[in-house]
């Protein structure tokens, strides 16, 4: 590859990580998502609820005095650059385009990811399912996502749309459960492919262990979130892109991918931790 580059290919490595990171991100679409943000931050609205009051004739209405209030994301500048060397690309005999795309995709996802499972651990509500729900110090289990369907239910959380991120364990654990691979409770076949897709209203997400953190383990907890599309915020200021420069100083194209990005929890009544144990 020389020093001059047409700005056909750039236009077309962009085009393939964007297509990668779809791919490579797995949370995004399941939240509330607000783009082309301008600023630092974005305030996403949030409309409590009313009560609706009897008529009583020749008498003045009373307003329902409905609380509005906002949870704001604060957006993060990111990075995922790389260099490319002229020198050693006339030594290998692989694409190095397409490691590079699949890399920086791959950890522009991860961290678009992160930051909402960070905002989803800060955000729950207060009210778990515990890890001994199900049995003392147990994994994943059916009982523990009928509970978190059940405080869903009792909040009033829509029933679609709802998300059920958990972790490679997890799912090993759930993959033991009669309930969940038998299709006398499950018309998927979970041993099938050994994943879960959907379940009892819940959309399966794994992630998996990550530099980045993925989702929290202390002392053997593992904490797996059931979330509302609603009830997680996305504002996004830069939307992901990549760059290609040459810098001469170091004899190498600076392949780089940015994006700038925030995230919140709207309604803690939509987020519930689940946790389990893993030993």
């Amino acid at each position: 590859m020389s020093t001059s580059i047409s700005t056909a290919f750039i236009a077309q490595f962009d085009a393939e990580v964007k297509q990668a990171y779809q791919g490579a991100a797995k949370l995004f679409g399941t939240v509330r998502t607000k783009t082309g943000v301008v600023g630092s931050t974005h305030r996403f609205p949030k409309l409590g609820k009313g009560l609706a009051q009897p008529r009583i004739p020749q008498t003045d209405v009373v307003p329902m005095n409905v609380q509005h209030s906002n949870a704001t994301a604060t957006l993060e500048d990111w990075s995922a650059p790389e260099y490319s060397d002229i020198y050693d690309l006339q030594k290998i005999n692989f694409d190095e385009r397409k490691e590079l795309k699949m890399a920086i995709a791959s950890a522009m996802g991860r961290r678009m990811d992160q930051l909402l499972l960070d905002a989803a651990d800060a955000g729950a509500s207060a009210t778990q399912v515990s890890d001994n729900i199900g049995g003392t110090d147990s994994g994943l289990n059916t009982a523990k996502l009928r509970r978190a369907k059940r405080l869903m239910d009792a909040a009033g959380v829509p029933a679609t749309d709802r998300v059920f991120v958990h972790g490679a364990i997890g799912l090993e654990q759930l993959l033991g459960e009669t309930n969940a691979t038998s299709s006398d409770f499950n018309s998927i076949k979970a041993l099938v492919n050994g994943e879960i897709d959907t379940w009892l209203g819940f959309k399966f997400v794994m992630i998996e262990d990550r530099d980045e953190g993925g989702l929290d383990l202390t002392s053997n907890i593992r904490k797996n979130f059931a979330y509302h599309k609603q009830a997680l915020g996305l504002a996004v200021g830069i939307d992901m892109r990549t760059e290609i420069n040459y810098i001469s100083e170091k004899t190498s194209w600076l392949v780089n991918g940015i994006f700038s990005a925030g995230s919140v929890g709207i309604d803690s009544a939509g987020i519930i931790e689940v946790l389990t144990f893993e030993a």
